[in-house]
């Protein structure tokens, strides 16, 4: 790791290691790629590695991306095995969603490390009120008794799939609201948003590796704005608990524990506003 010393890489892994350990079980309870945990994770590992601020919160966003192919993929191969996920709803979003994360990932491209802090900080909080104030028994809002399609799909498929590549996250978050709003049992709208997670990793992870090839100060083990070595610490600990996760989720009723998720993403969300006011 250039002028670092392999005590300071070795604390880098095992931390991340431990990221990956709770991101996976993130991603199976609540159908989210565990980019919530991941990439405030990665803004401290790489801050203390005294990383370039322009590059820092790219290779954050993009290195999270990269985790969740693997994250999302156990999460909702687990899921898929319990007969959970709509696959027709996969097949339906899929290409809108890879539009979108090609988009997001150009666009942080533009973006400066402080602008990304502050969209991640304010999806972040937005995210963190709905798992704080999770709707109650029946008390639901319905949309619609199908899910989008055609003309109004495209449209919110595409900002799905660019505002979480933005973000480094999988979606799962608002495409289970999306589905719940549509009458969807919200095990099966966990359960497919996991899915979601894999088709926006994927392109926004390769975007990721090509716009960032070149990038001047990238730290070895770097594929763009892609960390391999961070990357790697992390899945090698979320495909184990990523299952964990989808079991507990079919049997634990999860409105305290969403609760307790959601302040960690308020927190989370007023730390990184914080450093990206602060320079």
């Amino acid at each position: 790791m250039g002028d670092y010393s392999w005590l300071q890489l070795v604390q880098m892994v095992f931390i991340l290691m431990g990221a990956g350990l709770a991101a996976g079980l993130v991603a199976g309870l609540f159908g989210i790629g565990g980019g919530f945990v991941v990439v405030p994770t990665l803004i401290v590992v790489f801050e203390f590695f005294d990383f370039s601020d322009s590059i820092l919160m790219k290779m954050a966003v993009a290195t999270s991306l990269a985790t969740i192919v693997v994250t999302g993929f156990r999460s909702a191969q687990a899921h898929y095995k319990k007969g959970a996920v709509d696959m027709q709803i996969i097949r339906d979003w899929a290409p809108w969603l890879t539009i979108g994360a090609i988009l997001g990932t150009i666009l942080t491209r533009v973006l400066d490390g402080s602008a990304l802090k502050l969209i991640f900080s304010v999806g972040v909080f937005l995210m963190g009120l709905h798992f704080v104030f999770p709707a109650k028994g029946n008390v639901r809002f319905h949309f619609s008794a199908e899910m989008p399609k055609g003309f109004v799909l495209a449209p919110i498929a595409t900002f799905l799939g660019g505002f979480s590549a933005l973000l480094g996250i999988g979606g799962g978050t608002p495409a289970v609201m999306v589905m719940t709003a549509c009458q969807r049992p919200i095990h099966q709208a966990v359960a497919t948003a996991a899915g979601f997670g894999v088709i926006i990793a994927v392109p926004g992870t390769i975007s990721n590796m090509i716009v960032g090839f070149g990038e001047a100060g990238l730290p070895p083990g770097s594929i763009g704005y892609v960390n391999l070595i961070a990357a790697l610490s992390i899945v090698s600990m979320s495909i184990f608990t990523a299952p964990i996760g989808a079991r507990l989720a079919h049997s634990l009723d999860g409105v305290k524990l969403k609760r307790y998720f959601g302040i960690y993403l308020i927190a989370t969300s007023a730390y990184v506003f914080y450093k990206a006011v602060a320079g």
